[in-house]
C-alpha cells in the first residue's frame, strides 16, 4: 500500500509538471500547482482504494490520475481578458 501511495504521488507530480510545462502562463505559483497535483493524486488513490478494496492497483492509479487532473484544472485561469459590462451598458 505504501508503494501504491508513492506511485500515485509520483503520478500527481508528473501531471502537475506537465500542466506547468504546457500552461505555465495560465497557472498560479509553481509550488501551489505541484502540491495540488500530488494532493489530488493521493486523495484520488485513497478514495479509489477505499471504494474498491485492495488488489486493484492499476484502477487506483487511474482514479488518482483522474482526481489529480480535475484538481489541477481548477487552478487554470482564463486565457483572455473579460469585458465586464452590465446588460444595460450595451445600449
Amino acid at each position: 500500500m505504501i508503494l501504491e501511495a508513492l506511485g500515485s504521488a509520483v503520478l500527481g507530480l508528473a501531471l502537475a509538471w506537465a500542466a506547468l510545462h504546457r500552461l505555465s502562463h495560465r497557472l498560479p505559483l509553481r509550488a501551489l500547482v505541484l502540491a495540488t497535483g500530488v494532493a489530488g493524486a493521493l486523495f484520488g488513490d485513497f478514495v479509489t482504494h477505499s471504494a474498491l478494496g485492495p488488489g486493484t492497483v492499476l484502477v487506483s492509479l487511474v482514479g488518482a490520475a483522474v482526481v489529480s487532473a480535475a484538481s489541477l484544472s481548477l487552478l487554470v485561469r482564463p486565457a483572455g481578458h473579460f469585458r465586464r459590462r452590465s446588460a444595460p451598458a450595451r445600449v
